[in-house]
């Protein structure tokens, strides 16, 4: 699997568990939603940052890095664009 498709995967999955969350968070409990989002802000970041860290880290060549790091970004704004901007 290449990794752009692992990176995709994975961010497909944050943005789902994202929205799914959101929509336990508020119909269980809507007053900790601050919460929910900083914490998921946080996963997602932390996640992406150690998914681009072990591709740098793996990858020689830069070109490659470089590339990957860009397209990560990318889905990364996309991610959070989708996500937010869902009315729920």
């Amino acid at each position: 699997m290449t990794p752009f498709i692992l990176a995709a995967l994975m961010f497909a999955v944050l943005g789902v568990s994202y929205v799914k969350g959101y929509d336990l968070v508020k119909a269980k409990s809507p007053g900790h939603l601050p919460q929910f989002y900083l914490i998921m802000a946080t996963v997602r970041m932390l996640l992406v940052l150690t998914l681009v860290g072990c591709y740098v880290l793996r990858t020689e060549n830069k070109e490659d890095v470089v590339h990957f790091v860009l397209a990560c970004l990318g889905m990364y704004a996309v991610m959070m664009v989708v996500t937010l901007s869902m009315r729920h």
